[in-house]
């Protein structure tokens, strides 16, 4: 019986984990199509997925009607700068939150968790007064800084769950065998925190790069403003989209996270796999 039960038990799994990838790639999917379509297509009352007539005309438009690449360039910017930054400040907190255990540390653990409960709305106005009196408000600075302080709680609350979980005892022989600290920090540690680093700087990049809300609020210029305020131009004053321009402009803008996350899934796994072996 129990083995009959495994048998019918394996195949309700694929068929479940079918059902969800096709579940998250639905959207998708329907990009891709609808970027493609024409608009005598996009009309027809029974839609398909697969446009019978492709045409390249909506990603000539979009880029026409607005300044694609100049946005992708300024989110790439912004994004990744981000990104590094989040990931450099975190590392030697987390470091020190997860080993050093104070008072201090305790509390700081517990800001960064209560940090979260609270809606970013509510900072919207005093961040806009914090940089407009330095001097930072309408500038890439500012909101690098923004999405930094933003990404960080998380990084940091996620990397500290790493370093708890490398044994005490590794750094203990480092420091037998004569090591210093920051050779054992930098030969020991730091190859075993590489899935941490990973998931890190990739929950920071695509936070940065679909947030929406801070770039609307502190970025003016128009030659300043990222992907996310530039595909909200393609919906016309009366709430109507110019669809097929938008669903091109919306893959587009989509490509360059896909190819960061592929890139840097390489890593996550090859940091894993060296994690496992060096402990």
């Amino acid at each position: 019986m129990r083995g009959s039960s495994r048998v019918l038990a394996t195949p309700s799994k694929y068929l479940a984990l079918a059902v969800y990838l096709v579940f998250l790639a639905f959207p998708l999917l329907w990009l891709i199509s609808t970027a493609f379509k024409s608009p005598q297509e996009m009309a027809l009352i029974e839609p398909t997925i697969i446009p019978e007539h492709p045409t390249l005309d909506n990603f000539r438009l979009a880029f026409e009607q607005q300044p694609l690449a100049r946005a992708l360039l300024n989110t790439l910017i912004i994004a990744g700068v981000s990104a590094l930054v989040t990931v450099l400040l975190s590392i030697p907190a987390a470091y020190v939150m997860a080993r050093y255990r104070s008072v201090v540390s305790r509390m700081t653990a517990l800001w960064v968790l209560l940090s979260q409960m609270f809606p970013f709305i509510l900072v919207i106005i005093p961040l806009f007064l914090l940089l407009r009196d330095a001097g930072l408000y309408d500038t890439q600075i500012g909101l690098i800084i923004v999405y930094v302080v933003w990404s960080m709680p998380f990084a940091l609350w996620m990397l500290r769950s790493y370093v708890v979980g490398i044994p005490v005892e590794l750094e203990e022989a480092a420091a037998m065998d004569g090591a210093g600290k920051l050779r054992t920090l930098k030969d020991i540690v730091a190859p075993l925190l590489v899935p941490g680093v990973v998931a890190a700087a990739l929950f920071a990049f695509v936070s940065a790069w679909n947030e929406f809300l801070f770039a609307l609020v502190l970025l003016r210029t128009p030659e300043l403003q990222t992907i996310s305020l530039t595909l909200v131009k393609f919906i016309g004053a009366e709430g109507v989209a110019r669809l097929g321009p938008l669903a091109a402009a919306a893959l587009v803008a989509t490509i360059p996270s896909l190819v960061f996350f592929a890139i840097i899934q390489r890593r996550l796994v090859g940091g894993m796999l060296g994690g496992a072996v060096k402990s």
